[in-house]
């Protein structure tokens, strides 16, 4: 290993603080984020994303940029110069339409531009297409920088595998993935992650492959759950619960766990978009991985029409109906948006006339409106409601008295299969 190594994280989301946090118990590491807000929050010693506990962000915190152990975190790119390993953290998101946006990624890659030198290292993290980093960044930072790839600087490829609000998978217990442009610069990335990484790496043998391999992980997911999606409609239609079907079918050893619901979030709901248009682009259609997409990204309004029918069978007026959405975050227990399918039972219930209320006590208020233009609270709101429909597992909903908060003919409608109490309505 080299004994000199400063590292300049790109990005201090939900990927790159646990990173950097953690490279810093050990290395000089200085963390890079656009967003002043963000780095003020996180010279406090104050994470509002949660990923990283307060304590153990204070712990590692620098208040200068010394080069010595720990953490310092700015937005101003002077500080990143004297690094010699940049690792890039930015998501990678879909547009409107549902094709791959990479101009965060592409940013990022002018800003490193602009402070590499000679035998520096670039590694992205960020989920791609295969053949993005070579095709897509790599000219950047050439272009930007006047250096030569392979020959003035190089690049490592190293997929995030962050859990949002997982506390027991944290980023040094799960087994790494790296991958260099050369042999040896390979086997320094390596070196770089193991170094930290208890889990242990996998050094794939080449970028595109580690590309490859991460982008297939939330690929092959997403269309389990879509299959388990569709059996949820059709049991719906036997009157069957779902539920007991998938616990009898589990008792086979073989027998994948997957469960229905809304597929949202920064990677499942997001990362099959990237490989299949890779492959349109090198002229195959994805047919599995498009058809599971789409029966996922149905759901929203799946899910809003069963309750309408719900509705309609307790003689409940539809048009200004009251409904309250337990959870608007992607997952339960953490208050990470990206992504989030809620909003499109929202929006759907909405368009047939009803009147929604979001109670969600782990989102931020202001960051649902400014990313979604949609009202929340973080307190239970003190009415009656026509519909309650719990869309997202957090544990404070198990403590809800249902029954207080519901009007006469009121239903409630369970999309995770997570209450204990009568329900009339569920995936």
């Amino acid at each position: 290993m080299d004994k000199n190594i400063k590292i300049g994280i790109i990005g201090l989301g939900y990927v790159g603080l646990p990173l950097a946090r953690l490279f810093a118990t050990k290395y000089p590491v200085v963390g890079f984020d656009v967003n002043q807000l963000r780095i003020e929050e996180l010279n406090k010693g104050i994470d509002i994303t949660l990923e990283v506990d307060n304590k153990e962000l204070q712990k590692v915190l620098i208040e200068k940029n010394t080069g010595e152990k720990g953490l310092y975190c700015t937005s101003d790119i002077k500080n990143i110069e004297e690094c010699n390993y940049y690792i890039v953290t930015v998501p990678t998101p879909v547009d409107k339409n549902s094709k791959p946006d990479l101009t965060p990624l592409i940013k990022a890659s002018e800003t490193v531009a602009k402070v590499l030198k000679v035998n520096d290292i670039v590694i992205y993290e960020s989920t791609v297409y295969p053949g993005a980093t070579e095709e897509v960044c790599i000219p950047v930072l050439e272009n930007n920088s006047g250096l030569k790839y392979n020959t003035d600087f190089y690049v490592g490829y190293s997929p995030e595998r962050i859990n949002p609000g997982d506390k027991e998978h944290t980023v040094e217990k799960i087994l790494k993935i790296t991958s260099g442009s050369t042999p040896k610069i390979a086997k320094k990335v390596n070196e770089l992650y193991a170094s930290v990484i208890i889990a242990g790496t996998h050094l794939a043998p080449s970028i595109k492959v580690a590309e490859a391999a991460k982008v297939i992980e939330n690929s092959q997911r997403d269309i389990n759950i879509a299959f388990v999606n569709e059996l949820a409609k059709i049991f719906n239609l036997l009157n069957i619960d779902t539920k007991d079907v998938l616990e009898a079918a589990g008792t086979k050893w073989n027998f994948l766990p997957f469960k229905p619901g809304l597929v949202g979030g920064h990677c499942i709901g997001v990362d099959p978009y990237y490989l299949a248009q890779k492959a349109q682009e090198v002229g195959y259609h994805p047919e599995i991985i498009l058809a599971g997409r789409r029966m996922n990204d149905s759901m929203g309004n799946y899910v809003a029409s069963e309750i309408i029918k719900l509705l309609v069978k307790n003689n409940i007026e539809i048009k200004k109906s009251k409904i309250l959405i337990l959870g608007i975050t992607f997952k339960e227990n953490c208050p990470d948006v990206r992504n989030t399918k809620v909003v499109d039972v929202i929006k759907n219930l909405t368009d047939f006339g009803t009147e929604v209320k979001v109670f969600d006590p782990w989102a931020n208020p202001e960051e649902v409106k400014n990313e979604f233009n949609i009202e929340t609270v973080r307190d239970m709101p003190q009415n009656k409601f026509d519909g309650i429909v719990l869309t997202v597992a957090h544990r404070e909903f198990l403590e809800i008295d249902f029954e207080k908060y519901l009007t006469k003919n009121g239903i409630i409608y369970d999309v995770k299969g997570f209450l204990n109490c009568k329900v009339q309505g569920k995936l």
